[in-house]
């Protein structure tokens, strides 16, 4: 396509915090896990496994159980979001990449690991993860 030459009204906006995946087959998401989609272009709960890519927390209860893959839509919403801290993540770690561990627990090391965010906050409650 060519290079715009005069203005155009064709350019589409979409927020960007609020999208829906395909459902992996024989999964349930639950409200607030990390979701992510795997190599086959499914939404998948997040784990300690490389090559997944993180698309953000879920929304609501999706089970899939019974469904094959894309039965059901994953609403999930991407921004800053905390999650339980599973190794030790200090305020020093802010601006790093933290790694799932499972759909709620992340981590500093990228062992093993999928990249879920970058970490700007640390409380006593958990880790801020920008999704």
């Amino acid at each position: 396509m060519a290079a715009l030459n005069a203005d155009t009204t064709a350019t589409i906006i979409r927020d960007n915090e609020l999208f829906s995946f395909p459902a992996a087959a024989s999964t349930q998401f639950y409200k607030g896990g990390l979701v992510a989609i795997n190599a086959s272009n499914v939404a998948v709960k997040m784990t300690a496994t490389t090559g997944l890519k993180c698309v953000g927390i879920c929304q609501e209860n999706v089970n899939n159980s019974a469904g094959a893959n894309g039965a059901l839509q994953v609403p999930v919403r991407r921004g800053l979001h905390r999650l339980t801290n599973g190794e030790s993540i200090t305020l020093s770690d802010i601006g790093t990449t933290a790694y799932a561990n499972d759909d709620q627990t992340v981590y500093k090391t990228a062992t093993g690991r999928s990249a879920v965010g970058i970490i700007r906050d640390v409380d006593a409650s958990g880790v801020w993860v920008e999704i």
